[in-house]
């Protein structure tokens, strides 16, 4: 079934001198402009296109893609504000209207703002909303811990920055899970951290649990062989210095640190760490207790 707002395949029904018309069901036949036919286009054949409306309100067809189809989100730019609201360049001839009663904030023109594209069942127009916990989901329950999503960042709060979850959700990352800079409108790819107990979604920008430990504390190993046996990222640096060279938070290092420490492979120092005769260790024979090294 033909829907509005979305990219479908669509049989051309007939020809005419202003373009050809498919058959799009329900919504009877659409036009397609002939500036966007195609040059071997011919009846009964399939076109895939993109059904919004036109300055009228009536469904016609284009071969553009728009930057969100319904149903999505995308970060668009305001290029006007007038009576009705604010219109969005959502890359097709007309603008995509945002009603002021979906505007989280006011918009204006020259910003970008993070917007959910919807179909309004009153008037059958495509619009979008900033208001994006009117349309997307917080109850993650269905979600699991360390199961992977994509997110796309659609605000900044005094706790960290709010994610769009597989286009369906909303989530949190905690300012103290961002070690990379974030960018308001970034898609980037993440994890279910935890689901809360009434159903909201913790977000990480990396794994968590024993494995992501263990693979991390064979690169901590490596690095440390690497460069003499020595390494001055230890349990007091900062957070940034680990994730320029490990990519993970600095609670994750600290646990394989501890890992490490525990299974006597390590020394950990005040401003430093070592290996722990590395040449007992390697050799599968497990270092006497309490040994120290004199590094």
């Amino acid at each position: 079934m033909a829907e509005l707002g979305k990219t479908q395949s669509l049989r051309v029904s007939r020809d005419s001198p202003i373009g050809v018309f498919l058959d799009a069901g329900k919504l009877g036949e659409v036009l397609l402009p002939r500036r966007e036919v195609p040059a071997d286009c011919a009846v009964g054949n399939d076109l895939e296109v993109f059904l919004y409306t036109d300055s009228e309100d009536r469904p016609i067809a284009t071969t553009r893609r728009p930057r969100a189809q319904a149903g999505q989100c995308a970060s668009l730019q305001v290029v006007q504000v007038n009576h009705a609201g604010a219109f969005l360049d959502w890359g097709l001839p007309k603008d995509l209207l945002v009603p002021f009663g979906e505007q989280r904030v006011p918009m204006r023109e020259g910003n970008s703002y993070v917007v959910f594209v919807y179909v309004d069942k009153p008037s059958g127009r495509l619009a979008a909303s900033s208001k994006l916990d009117r349309w997307l989901s917080e109850d993650g329950s269905a979600y699991k811990a360390n199961q992977p999503v994509d997110l796309f960042i659609s605000a900044r709060t005094d706790m960290g920055y709010k994610a769009v979850v597989n286009q369906t959700h909303l989530g949190l990352i905690y300012k103290t899970e961002v070690l990379q800079p974030l960018k308001i409108g970034q898609k980037l790819k993440g994890f279910v951290r935890r689901v809360r107990e009434d159903g909201r979604l913790d977000l990480s920008l990396q794994l968590q649990g024993q494995q992501v430990r263990d693979d991390l504390a064979d690169k901590i190993l490596a690095h440390l062989a690497e460069n003499g046996g020595r390494s001055s990222l230890c349990d007091h640096s900062a957070p940034e210095e680990i994730y320029a060279t490990y990519k993970v938070s600095k609670g994750n290092y600290k646990k394989a640190l501890g890992g490490l420490l525990k299974q006597e492979k390590i020394v950990i120092h005040p401003d430093h760490i070592t290996l722990a005769a590395p040449s007992v260790w390697r050799a599968g024979r497990k270092p006497a207790p309490g040994r120290k090294d004199s590094r």
